[in-house]
C-alpha cells in the first residue's frame, strides 16, 4: 500500500494525502462490486430513489465542505466550484424521479396487430467503469456514477490523481444515504494500473478526458466489444450577431470563456463577431475581462482561480507565445500571474487575442485554459462557416435575438447550442442529452439516454393464434400475395 499527497495548485501546499490503489486491488474490487450488484439491482426502485432523494439533500446540506475540498485541491473559484455541487444535486434529483419511468417495461407494437405483444425491458449491464478528470472532480466523478447506479449497476470509478479528494468526500455522502459500499468503489491510482484494470474488467467504460486519450480507450472497449461514452475535446465557438445585446453579449462571454479558468471542455475559446458590432463588442469584452479578479480566497469575491498546475501554465503560456510569435495581438492578459498573492501559485492571466492567423496552434488546438481570440467576419453566415470548421463539435453560443440566435444554432455542428448564455443553460437541462459531434466524443450524458446507455434492451414477443410467417397449412405463395396485399392496402393504418 502506498500514499499520494495532494497539494493545491492555488497555493503549493499540502491538502491531503490519500491511498493509492494497484491494479490486483483494483480487479479484487470489481470481484466485490460484481458480487453486490446482483443483489443491487433486484432493490426496488422506490428505495434506489429514496436513496437518491436523501443523497441530494446531503450534498446541499454539506456545500459549505464540498466547496472547501474543491477548492483546495483543484485551485478553482468557489464560484466555480458551486457548479459542480448545483450539477450533482440537479443529476441525482433528475434520475431519481426519471429512472422509474426509464426501466419499467413498456409496450412496442406488434408486428402484425392482434397476433402478438412486445414489450421491452431493460437490464443494467453489470459494473461500470468511470475514469474522472481532474477539471470537475466532483461532478464528472460523481454524476455519471449517480446515472449508472439507479439502472442497476455497480461502479468502479477512478478519480484524476491530482483531484482525489472530493470524490472520496462525496462517496461517504452516497454510502450515508443507503448506497452499500460494495457496489461503489472509489479507487485513486495511476492510469497505467487501476484505469487499464478497470478497462479490462469493466461491462461499460464512461470516460472524460482528452481526445487523444479518449480514442484509445474507445479501441480497447471496442476490442471487448462493451459499451463506451465518451465526452472529448472541444474548440467551441462563439458567435455575436449584428443584432445582439452587445453588453450583455460581453458580460456573457467573460463567463463563457474563463469559468474554471477555460479548464472546462465546454469553454469558449473562439469568438466570431460580425463587422457591425465588432469594435463595440471588442471594447465591452477587454473591459469586462480586465475588471476580472483572480485569486486564490475561499470566498466567493474571486472571478477565476489557479490553473491545475505550473506545468498546465507552461502549456498554455506555450500556445499563448506561438500565436503572438505567429503575429497574433494581446489585447488583454498573456501572461503568468506571480507576484504577490499569486506567487505560489499555477496562475495564468485571462487572455484575449485578436489577428490570429491559421499557422498558430491555438488556432485550431484545444488550449483548456483562459486565452480566447477574436475574429471580425463580414456576417452570419461566415460566422457559422468558421464556427464548423473545426474537428469538433462539443458547444457553441449565440448571442443574438431569438429568432436570429434559433437560426444560426440550427447550423452549427456541436451537441449543445447555447443563445444568449455560454454553457450552463444545455448544461443544467438534465432531461436533455449532452454531448459532442465529431471528435468531441461519443454517447450521451443527461437525458434518458445518459441512463439507458448503462442498460442491455431486451425485447419479448408473444405471438398468439398463429405463426407470424403464417398459417403452416397456408399455401406460401397465397401467404406472400395476401401480405404484400393487405400491406399495400393497410399502409397508412398499420402505423
Amino acid at each position: 500500500m502506498s500514499n499520494n499527497t495532494v497539494v493545491s495548485p492555488a497555493c503549493g501546499e499540502e491538502v491531503g494525502s490519500i491511498r493509492v490503489y494497484t491494479a490486483e486491488e483494483t480487479r479484487a474490487a470489481f470481484v466485490s462490486a460484481r458480487a453486490a450488484q446482483a443483489a443491487w439491482e433486484h432493490v426496488p426502485h422506490a428505495t434506489k430513489k429514496r436513496i437518491f432523494l436523501e443523497f441530494h439533500d446531503l450534498v446541499l446540506s454539506e456545500k459549505t465542505a464540498l466547496l472547501d475540498t474543491i477548492c483546495a485541491e483543484s485551485g478553482k473559484a468557489r464560484k466555480d466550484a458551486f457548479e459542480e455541487v448545483l450539477d450533482v444535486a440537479l443529476t441525482a434529483r433528475h434520475y431519481a424521479y426519471r429512472a422509474g419511468a426509464l426501466l419499467r417495461p413498456r409496450r412496442a407494437r406488434a408486428g402484425i396487430p392482434l397476433t402478438g405483444s412486445v414489450r421491452v425491458n431493460h437490464e443494467p449491464v453489470g459494473v461500470v467503469g468511470v475514469i474522472a478528470p481532474w477539471n470537475y472532480p466532483l461532478t464528472l466523478a460523481v454524476s455519471d456514477a449517480v446515472a449508472a447506479l439507479l439502472a442497476g449497476n455497480a461502479v468502479v470509478l477512478k478519480p484524476d490523481s491530482a483531484t482525489p479528494l472530493s470524490a472520496l468526500r462525496v462517496a461517504e455522502l452516497l454510502y450515508e444515504a443507503g448506497v452499500p459500499r460494495e457496489v461503489f468503489h472509489v479507487l485513486p491510482g495511476p492510469g497505467a494500473e487501476v484505469g487499464q484494470a478497470i478497462v479490462a474488467d469493466c461491462d461499460y467504460l464512461m470516460f472524460t478526458g482528452s481526445t487523444a486519450t479518449g480514442r484509445k480507450l474507445a479501441a480497447q472497449a471496442g476490442e471487448r466489444l462493451i459499451g463506451f461514452s465518451g465526452e472529448l475535446g472541444g474548440k467551441n465557438p462563439l458567435i455575436v450577431a449584428s443584432d445582439a445585446d452587445i453588453q450583455r453579449a460581453a458580460e456573457g462571454a467573460v463567463t463563457a470563456c474563463f469559468s474554471n479558468a477555460g479548464q472546462l471542455c465546454i469553454s469558449i475559446e473562439r469568438i466570431y463577431v460580425v463587422d457591425a458590432v465588432a469594435a463595440e463588442f471588442t471594447r465591452a469584452f477587454v473591459r469586462s475581462v480586465e475588471a476580472m479578479k483572480v485569486g486564490a480566497e475561499h470566498g466567493w469575491n474571486a472571478d477565476m482561480g489557479s490553473l491545475i498546475s505550473h506545468d498546465h501554465v507552461e502549456k498554455v503560456s506555450g500556445f499563448v507565445d506561438d500565436a503572438v510569435a505567429a503575429g497574433a495581438r494581446v489585447l488583454t492578459g498573456g501572461k503568468r500571474l506571480i507576484d504577490g498573492a499569486h506567487a505560489r501559485g499555477a496562475y495564468y492571466a485571462p487572455t484575449v487575442l485578436t489577428d490570429v492567423p491559421a499557422s498558430a496552434r491555438l488556432y485550431r488546438e484545444e488550449v483548456f485554459g483562459p486565452v480566447v481570440y477574436i475574429e471580425s467576419v463580414p456576417d452570419e453566415d461566415t460566422a457559422i462557416a468558421r464556427a464548423n470548421d473545426t474537428d469538433y463539435g462539443l458547444n457553441a453560443s449565440v448571442w443574438a435575438r431569438a429568432s436570429t440566435g434559433r437560426r444560426i444554432a440550427s447550423q452549427l455542428h456541436a451537441g449543445t447550442v447555447n443563445i444568449n448564455e455560454g454553457y450552463a443553460t444545455a448544461w443544467i437541462a438534465m432531461d436533455a442529452p449532452m454531448g459532442g459531434w465529431k471528435s468531441s466524443g461519443v454517447g450521451r450524458r443527461h437525458g434518458d439516454g445518459g441512463l439507458l446507455k448503462y442498460t442491455e434492451a431486451r425485447t419479448v414477443a408473444l405471438q398468439r393464434w398463429t405463426h407470424a410467417t403464417g398459417p403452416a397449412a397456408l399455401d406460401r405463395e397465397k401467404f406472400a400475395a395476401t401480405a404484400a396485399w393487405a400491406l399495400r392496402a393497410f399502409r397508412d393504418v398499420l402505423r
